[in-house]
């Protein structure tokens, strides 16, 4: 049998169409329920709808990668050469026969493709938002250009769709190559951490959005507390990388109790083995394995790092709830924290298991998505927090 093709470009079309296909569901129901609405309305409705979607898309990729589906279909964009795997059967027959277990299997199969159909379908509706965008700015440009009377831009710049757009466009390259370079762990991270970025972007325009529509001001923070959301933002971005880093090398059962690792705790550990980036998964540069001190290495930096995370997490969110305006963001990082707290011991010591280690993503996920909201929602202030009206969190069909 002949060797499949890394990228087979034939079924694109069709690959496409599905995604228009899925994404017209979406565009119907925001249509249907914000109609008689303003064109901002429905724009706001859509973009918090294409959030809620592709949070649910980083929750199926967490399932994908967990499931070892990441090689379901071993080329890109289709399944050899196909547009579903329907269109594959004897190749993902064949490739199951020779290794029943592994990396190609009918339900692999299936679990890798729905994943590129959801992932392209929000990429239809990112275009859409895109698109509504700058309709909607080019009507505001003209209104201000026939009356003094125009006011502000509605919901922000259109340039924060239109990088959103790229954005998605990159993350669908490092999708690709995740396939393609055969889950190099430094790819699989980056196709996480892209995923969190497009996230906040989308975070980011639904609170514009949101804001417009309730006539609702950023609330002033104290320059020292809109600081520590700004170092707990950092903080939370950096432990979700490590996390990655772990998930993606498969180092989360290089240690199986807890408070302590092996039994020690400071258990033997190679950093250099552990934190060498570019390689193939399970090798180093030189060929060889890593070593199981490398792995541990990789768990056991993300668990200290997750102490000083959580604590942080606890104190940001005692300080927000004083804030009216921000007191739904703070019961949200007290949740989330007891959450990844919960989902993170049972990884540990209940030996991975799955409904755990994907709600553990998405518990990071939610911790992005809230502290975005919070930071877009506020702005520095000197003295006091303004006690403005909440900002509610945003619903499509209000």
């Amino acid at each position: 049998m002949d060797a499949q093709p890394l990228y087979d470009l034939a079924p694109l079309t069709r690959l496409m169409l599905l995604g228009l296909l899925i994404a017209l569901g979406p565009l119907a129901w925001v249509r249907w329920r914000n109609r008689g609405a303003s064109p901002m309305r429905r724009l706001q409705a859509l973009t918090v709808l294409t959030l809620f979607l592709t949070f649910d898309l980083v929750l199926f990729g967490a399932f994908t990668r967990l499931t070892d589906s990441g090689l379901g279909c071993p080329d890109w964009p289709g399944c050899y050469g196909s547009a579903s795997p329907v269109g594959a059967q004897a190749e993902i027959t064949a490739a199951q026969d020779a290794m029943p277990t592994g990396p190609v299997t009918h339900r692999k199969a299936w679990v890798e493709m729905i994943h590129r159909y959801l992932a392209t379908g929000v990429g239809v509706l990112i275009i859409a938002m895109t698109a509504s965008a700058w309709v909607q700015h080019r009507a505001w440009r003209h209104a201000k250009a026939s009356t003094a009377h125009a006011g502000p831009a509605p919901g922000g710049s259109p340039w924060w769709p239109t990088f959103t757009l790229l954005w998605v466009c990159l993350q669908g390259a490092f999708g690709a190559l995740t396939v393609t370079m055969k889950l190099f762990p430094a790819i699989v991270t980056l196709h996480l951490i892209g995923g969190l970025v497009l996230l906040a972007l989308l975070c980011v325009q639904a609170v514009q959005h949101t804001r417009a529509a309730q006539g609702v001001a950023r609330v002033g923070l104290p320059g020292p507390l809109r600081a520590a959301l700004w170092a707990t933002a950092a903080l939370v971005s950096a432990q979700v990388v490590l996390g990655g880093w772990v998930s993606t090398n498969y180092a989360v059962l290089a240690c199986t109790t807890f408070p302590t690792c092996q039994g020690s705790w400071w258990p033997a550990m190679d950093f250099a083995q552990g934190f060498e980036v570019w390689r193939e998964l399970g090798l180093l540069k030189d060929g060889s394995h890593i070593s199981f001190a490398g792995l541990t290495a990789i768990h056991y930096v993300h668990r200290l790092m997750a102490y000083l995370v959580l604590a942080a997490l606890v104190w940001l969110a005692w300080r927000l709830r004083r804030v009216a305006a921000l007191r739904a963001q703070a019961q949200w990082l007290a949740g989330l924290a007891a959450l990844q707290l919960a989902t993170g011991l049972s990884n540990v010591v209940l030996g991975w298991p799955l409904v755990a280690a994907v709600l553990h993503t998405g518990g990071a996920a939610a911790l992005v998505v809230v502290l975005t909201w919070a930071l877009a929602a506020s702005r520095a202030a000197v003295g006091q927090p303004e006690m403005s009206a909440p900002l509610r969190a945003p619903r499509v069909i209000a």
